[in-house]
């Protein structure tokens, strides 16, 4: 979120929970990305922030409604407000549990994949319209061809990710087996480690795709726990992730601490992986 409107979108915050019969007195920064992320106190409420524009609240709360219901490991709404998205001064915001944080920190890629299993379970029993996760990579896409937006971009570098997001696409489609709903990005960033055990966050990702599209954004080790996982397709999956996220690094407005090094590093990263001659075997033509 652009720095001038964090005050804006905290006083947004603080004055929905006290309208909601929340005691707030103060609010804690804990994540600033494309939406702002609040600890509320003394009401020790989790406020998720954006700007009107830029949202899809209402999705993400009838989604996590409905997979807490089913008893999947998904964050909570605070149960002590109405389940609903809020709007003030040109900002949504969604009201949840706040989890103390547990130590050790550390998670098992055994207790992340049945995490995943367990999430994964409860959403192939809902039947909700989402984007396909090829909507995904198109964005990418479009990012590419917007010299505007990506003016840094090298032209080789912008051909490179250009031909690894198009084959890929592809290669996930024709060869990517089933395909059901997803959280889009399962990343150890949107996991939670609590008391309850894990939980995933931030389902404004969802999409439509196959598995291993998600096991793509967990560490390598948890797919060792996911038996029957199509290792081609998986390693597929990891090299079309890394070009998605490498692109949006290079969009002139991305906030992403340390971005500007990571898409460096990142684009080195899918060299590595054309160099071992996956791309070319296995999605080039």
């Amino acid at each position: 979120m652009e720095a001038s409107e964090v005050p804006r979108a905290v006083a947004a915050a603080m004055s929905i929970a006290s309208s909601c019969g929340l005691t707030t007195d103060d609010a804690l920064v804990l994540h600033d990305s494309n939406k702002l992320t609040l600890r509320l106190l003394p009401c020790d409420v989790l406020a998720r922030v954006a700007p009107v524009a830029q949202q899809v609240a209402q999705f993400e709360v009838e989604l996590a409604q409905r997979l807490a219901e089913s008893g999947c490991p998904v964050a909570a709404l605070d149960p002590r407000v109405e389940p609903r998205v809020h709007e003030r001064d040109g900002f949504v915001v969604t009201l949840w549990t706040y989890y103390e944080p547990v130590t050790p920190r550390e998670v098992s890629p055994a207790d992340y994949a049945d995490a995943l299993a367990r999430l994964h379970a409860g959403m192939r029993t809902l039947d909700v319209p989402a984007p396909r996760f090829t909507d995904r990579v198109e964005q990418a896409q479009q990012l590419l061809a917007n010299r505007d937006r990506t003016p840094a971009l090298a032209d080789a570098d912008r051909e490179l990710l250009g031909d690894t997001l198009r084959s890929l696409r592809r290669v996930i489609g024709e060869r990517g087996g089933a395909e059901q709903l997803l959280h889009g990005e399962p990343h150890p960033g949107n996991v939670l480690t609590t008391k309850n055990g894990l939980l995933f966050i931030d389902l404004e990702t969802c999409c439509r795709g196959p598995v291993a599209f998600d096991l793509a954004h967990a560490p390598e080790e948890v797919s060792e726990h996911c038996p029957g996982v199509d290792q081609d397709v998986l390693r597929a999956c990891r090299i079309l992730v890394l070009a998605m996220i490498t692109t949006w690094r290079w969009d002139r407005g991305d906030q992403l601490p340390n971005g500007r090094r990571l898409r460096t590093e990142w684009l080195g990263r899918i060299r590595a992986a054309l160099d071992r001659g996956f791309v070319q075997d296995e999605g080039s033509g």
